[in-house]
């Protein structure tokens, strides 16, 4: 298991200020209000972002990296900032809306049958 010397991050000496006090659900919800908002007109498409920084990711990787991949180690960076400053309550939202996206982008999208034109009034 890894271990990091955090006292020799710039962060970790700061004062940390108190987190407001939410509850496991107000979490939750916060993040799916976050995640299901139109976010697209200020940050592109969440589907075709991550796709992008998988690609970009993957050409500086040397390695096949997925769209929610992606979405895993933006929680994993989440986590890591959670680690230097479990205060700050966005962090553990963020990290929730990140998994969502992941698990959307991988989960198995079900067939839409295909429509076949049948006759009628033309």
């Amino acid at each position: 298991m890894a271990k990091w010397d955090l006292s020799k991050l710039s962060n970790v000496s700061q004062k940390e200020k108190p987190m407001t006090k939410y509850t496991r659900g107000e979490i939750l919800d916060t993040a799916k209000q976050y995640v299901n908002k139109d976010r697209a007109s200020e940050h592109g498409d969440m589907e075709s972002n991550l796709t992008t920084i998988a690609n970009l990711w993957s050409v500086y990787l040397d390695t096949l990296v997925k769209p929610h991949d992606v979405g895993v180690m933006m929680t994993m960076l989440k986590i890591a900032r959670i680690k230097s400053n479990p205060k700050n309550a966005d962090n553990w939202m963020d990290a929730c809306g990140y998994m969502a996206c992941g698990g959307e982008l991988s989960a198995d999208k079900p067939d839409i049958p295909e429509i076949k034109f049948q006759g009628g009034n033309t």
